[in-house]
């Protein structure tokens, strides 16, 4: 059965950086699509990046930049470096797995989110 564990947010002041982590279980790691999505308070939740099994990335416009994903294989974990945060990163934060990057939203498996606040 996969897991999708997530540690790390809290809250930064604007120009601050935070990172998150997903560890991840159950499934074949090395030939999933995963990435992470945000939804804000009154907000549609959309993705923030995605990363393919063969490490080509895509990032939100707001994002580029600012934010780095990165895959330890290893330890099958995913991460998000946030740097100069804004206040309009603020959101909760979930990782997302998927075979294809395009089945994330609909037949992913997710974490269980974790919240970002940029406040000062």
């Amino acid at each position: 059965q996969a897991q999708m564990v997530q540690s790390g947010g809290g809250t930064a002041q604007p120009g601050g950086s935070l990172r998150l982590s997903c560890a991840t279980s159950g499934f074949t790691w090395r030939t999933y699509c995963m990435g992470w999505f945000r939804q804000a308070p009154g907000k549609e939740r959309e993705e923030v990046v995605h990363v393919d099994y063969d490490s080509t990335t895509s990032y939100l416009d707001a994002v580029k930049g600012r934010f780095t994903v990165s895959k330890d294989n290893d330890k099958k974990t995913l991460y998000l470096e946030m740097n100069n945060l804004k206040f309009e990163d603020t959101a909760v934060y979930y990782c997302a797995a998927a075979i294809r990057c395009d089945w994330l939203v609909d037949h992913g498996y997710w974490g269980q989110g974790t919240q970002v606040t940029v406040s000062s």
